[in-house]
């Protein structure tokens, strides 16, 4: 199933994400730990994509198991960062003959080795160019996108930010994801902005259980999260004892998914971390709203 067809539906949906593994020796335990989550039978899973497409194939072949073996919809990420259109279209190809429907399109992360090199030979060196060359390439991928409510570290100020988010939609983006937050007031402002500047498609806010405090430095990290003090406080309490902070931020975590649905959103994204137990609590959590 097509995700665009899944968000047309009147009812609330829940959808996790998981990751592959790193090496061969992983993967029947991270094959294992994502079959527990689909066992779930959340309204999509996504599978995501090892830095420099180094896990390519098992992203493919635990999208495609959580497909055929638990009829989940699934959402395969692919990256472009550094690649030859040769590579990525190989990767495409492969895309294709694993049945998948869903595509999330997304740069990647520079590595310090990255961020470091000659960029002036790259084919690709923003997302918008790996959607362009999925519309070209004739396979008929619904196609994902990232966006972020507080901003793109690598953007000047929000609103040149919203200009190439919008750049992606005209390109072929037809839904967008957005990164991890922790104010829900951050996500109502952006999609206000958006709006304003004439992005319709739907999106499917990100919500990121903190359940170790160590997570916190790592979120702040990676997407420059502002961290409000009702969260902080959370954290200063129970961080020192694993038990208590795993509880409170599932606890967290499901109420700004209940918020977020009191306020008309209906599709909320879970990075689960490929932990069945957090996925299992957040949805036993929601399973009266959700019906």
């Amino acid at each position: 199933m097509k995700l665009t067809e899944l968000f047309q539906q009147k009812k609330l949906f829940l959808s996790f994400e998981v990751f592959p593994p790193k090496t061969s020796t992983a993967f029947e335990n991270v094959k294992a730990a994502t079959e527990e989550i689909a066992k779930l039978k959340p309204s999509f899973m996504s599978v995501t994509y090892g830095a420099g497409g180094g896990t390519s194939q098992y992203t493919l072949d635990i999208a495609k198991n959580i497909k055929e073996t638990y009829g989940v919809p699934t959402l395969a990420h692919l990256t472009c960062v550094s690649s030859t259109r040769e590579t990525v279209q190989e990767r495409i190809r492969m895309m294709r003959e694993a049945g998948i429907e869903n595509v999330m399109a997304l740069r990647g992360d520079l590595t310090p080795e990255l961020e470091n090199s000659d960029r002036s030979g790259w084919v690709y060196r923003h997302a918008v160019d790996l959607i362009r060359e999925l519309k070209e390439s004739g396979a008929d991928f619904c196609i994902g996108g990232a966006c972020y409510p507080e901003i793109h570290p690598e953007s000047r100020d929000q609103r040149e930010d919203i200009q190439h988010l919008k750049e992606k939609v005209d390109a072929g983006c037809e839904f967008l994801t957005t990164q991890m937050f922790f104010d829900n007031n951050l996500l109502y402002n952006f999609l206000y902005k958006i709006r304003e500047a004439g992005i319709t498609v739907p999106i499917i806010p990100g919500i990121m259980p903190i359940t170790n405090a160590k997570q916190v430095e790592k979120a702040i990290k990676l997407s420059g999260s502002f961290m409000p003090q009702r969260f902080k406080s959370l954290v200063d309490k129970f961080g020192e004892s694993p038990a208590a902070m795993k509880q409170a931020g599932i606890a967290y975590a499901t109420d700004q998914i209940i918020d977020l649905y009191a306020n008309g959103i209906t599709n909320v994204h879970v990075y689960s971390m490929n932990n069945p137990d957090v996925a299992q609590k957040i949805q036993s959590n929601l399973s009266d709203i959700l019906g």
